[in-house]
């Protein structure tokens, strides 16, 4: 069995997570079955991996809880607008918002519902500065 040292949000602790594939996380989905998944079997919470890249199960971050998965989409909602539009480059968003939280900012990495609350708080200011045109 293959397992990884992955911090998981739902246990608040590094846990020994498995991996596995889209047929166990998502039965339902079977354009996903080839995908791999890290999970921790504690609390049955996962994560998905980089499987576009060389190292196809590199986890995209933490082990999220599913409301802690909700507030990074509601982030994604967001900010993805922005740098898709061509309005911020991706780079320099991540930045702003790294800025106002007063450490480096990656979705993936937050840990907490509260974590991404305050950088949506940040993330809102700066899209607002950016629809101004105060911003670029």
């Amino acid at each position: 069995m293959n397992t990884r040292e992955i911090y998981c949000c739902g246990c608040g602790r590094e846990v020994a997570a498995r991996l596995t594939d889209g047929v166990e996380i998502y039965p339902h989905r079977d354009d996903l079955y080839d995908l791999p998944f890290w999970k921790c079997d504690t609390c049955e919470n996962f994560v998905g991996c980089h499987h576009k890249t060389k190292d196809r199960t590199r986890p995209l971050g933490c082990i999220p809880t599913p409301e802690l998965k909700r507030a990074r989409m509601r982030m994604h909602a967001l900010i993805d607008p922005v740098w898709q539009d061509g309005k911020m480059p991706r780079g320099k968003l991540y930045a702003e918002i790294s800025k106002g939280i007063g450490r480096e900012y990656h979705t993936a990495e937050t840990r907490s519902v509260e974590e991404v609350d305050i950088a949506y708080a940040v993330a809102k200011s700066v899209v607002a500065a950016i629809a101004s045109g105060g911003m670029r």
